[in-house]
């Protein structure tokens, strides 16, 4: 990448626009269940969308919340908003309407971008918002009738680097999510030094994405980087499962999936995992939560697509480390990527010795601006050139980083540390779990003891202390959980993390089936 970006950079022209200028106006851009969309049709959609917008009322700087499900119109909707120079808030389509509502207030959107069948729920509440001005349903005729009138040469806004593109939020299993300000610059940055420089995104690929297109890893991996490439990438606006997603691979030959650690678990636990068809896979690649190096070796053992654990932000947009393909470190999150800088560090910001544990700090040109409304928790976390995160690395001699749980979710019990995260991958060994959390919950006397949360395959008398013994038989004693609580599925945020929060502070008696 370049270490002088030009004084105007639009992402709508770096990822779509120019490949229309490069004569790749006619190669497939979308693919869905509904067939093709290429890189020239999807551009006039984007741009009529943008003069849709400004005949709407909305302006350049302006958030446009856009709450579709994955297809040409989120892509449209997406690209044509940075066309018109208004920030892009995305958010889960299926969020309740009064947690729509909350956004919409928090983030002062001017306008809402709602599929039809979700319009009449999301228009009653988001009357309510104040800054709002416009509701556009797509999906309707009358859009499509506006859509066209719309002008197909409406002019890319001069956005500087340095404003405003997307706001993401953090992933919030702990507490509130944050939107996070991220700039035109942060999204050219990591597509140049891990979409090229790692992954090594080609022309001829075609991806496909577990996590739906308003969570920023795939944002990055299942668009703007195949765009960059002038690859393709697979859509499906649909709940996805283990059958869902086998099914869009048989159609849909990706060579780049983009998964993350509870569907690669489904994935290789499918009855019918032995017959599935992955041939067409150069790479997948894994995010969001921590990948057991037990679960990275089922993955291997079952199907043999190279498996990239990594480790990215909302606050420094996307991975900044990363496995390579012949060069996993199963258990690990593999290396820094070309352009980011970290360290691991004391409480006072110093660099410990390889092989201790330390808190994240990273820089990088993808760092956010800051958290919207809370300049304390931005001070706390932005400190100069430098994003301080809250979680726990280890950087070892030879510089391959492993990953020591979230800060906040690191559990003192007797007086020694604890990482869930390996207590949840011992337990996923266990033939009888689905899915495992594990959290510190606070006995009688107030200490803290771990808790196991699992979703079982099978429900059998004494399972319960089968499972704590499993523990106690590999980990060391203190780490084995004291309670394990049945449920039927683990709560999960906006972004589709397991919401630890939400465990903490159940009675298990109100959200657990009893232990059998």
């Amino acid at each position: 990448m370049p270490t002088v970006l030009p004084k105007r950079l639009n992402l709508a022209d770096y990822f779509l626009d120019q490949r229309v200028r490069e004569g790749r106006g006619a190669r497939t851009a979308i693919v869905t269940d509904d067939g093709a969309t290429s890189y020239a049709a999807l551009a006039e959609r984007a741009h009529r969308f943008g003069a849709l917008l400004e005949r709407r009322g909305v302006h350049p700087e302006q958030r446009v919340m856009i709450a579709l499900p994955d297809g040409p119109d989120f892509v449209a909707a997406f690209f044509g908003t940075l066309m018109l120079g208004a920030v892009v808030v995305m958010v889960n389509p299926d969020l309740p309407p009064g947690e729509i509502a909350a956004l919409l207030e928090y983030t002062r959107a001017r306008a809402l971008i709602v599929h039809g069948e979700r319009a009449v729920a999301l228009a009653a509440v988001a009357r309510g918002a104040r800054h709002l001005h416009t509701i556009v349903v797509a999906g309707t005729e009358e859009l499509e009738r506006e859509w066209r009138a719309a002008p197909a040469a409406f002019e890319t806004f001069p956005s500087h680097p340095d404003d405003a593109a997307i706001w993401l939020f953090s992933g919030g299993t702990t507490g509130t999510p944050k939107a996070v300000v991220q700039t035109h610059r942060s999204f050219v940055n990591t597509t140049e030094c891990y979409a090229r420089e790692v992954i090594g995104y080609r022309e001829d690929d075609v991806t496909l994405s577990v996590p739906k297109l308003y969570f920023g890893y795939a944002t990055g991996s299942n668009l703007l980087f195949p765009f960059a490439a002038g690859a393709r990438s697979a859509l499906f606006g649909e709940v996805c499962t283990a059958d869902v997603l086998f099914e869009r691979i048989r159609k849909f030959r990706p060579t780049i999936l983009i998964n993350v650690p509870t569907m690669i678990h489904k994935m290789v636990s499918h009855p019918e995992a032995a017959r599935m068809d992955l041939s067409s896979l150069r790479v997948c690649t894994s995010a969001g939560e921590a990948l057991p190096a037990e679960l990275h070796a089922r993955w291997k053992s079952r199907f043999g697509v190279p498996l990239l654990d990594g480790l990215g932000t909302a606050e420094m947009w996307h991975i900044f480390i990363s496995n390579r393909v012949g060069d996993e470190r199963p258990g690990t999150l593999g290396r820094v990527v070309p352009g980011f800088e970290v360290r691991a560090c004391d409480e006072s910001g110093r660099p410990v010795p390889a092989g201790e544990t330390g808190w994240l700090w990273v820089r990088g040109s993808s760092r956010a601006v800051g958290y919207w409304q809370d300049a304390e928790k931005s001070a706390q976390a932005f400190r100069g050139e430098w994003y301080v995160s809250g979680d726990l690395i280890v950087i070892d001699g030879d510089g391959v980083i492993t990953y020591g749980g979230r800060g906040d979710e690191m559990l003192k019990v007797g007086g020694k540390w604890l990482a869930p995260q390996e207590v949840e991958g011992c337990l996923l060994e266990h033939e009888a779990v689905a899915e495992v959390a594990v959290v510190g919950v606070a006995d009688p006397n107030g200490l803290i003891k771990p808790h196991a949360f699992v979703v079982a395959r099978e429900s059998r008398a004494g399972l319960a202390e089968e499972l704590k013994a499993f523990v106690r038989e590999r980990l060391q004693p203190y780490k084995h959980p004291r309670e394990v609580i049945f449920v039927e599925a683990l709560p999960r945020t906006h972004l589709g993390k397991v919401d630890r929060g939400k465990l903490r502070k159940a009675e298990a008696g109100a959200e657990a089936k009893p232990a059998p």
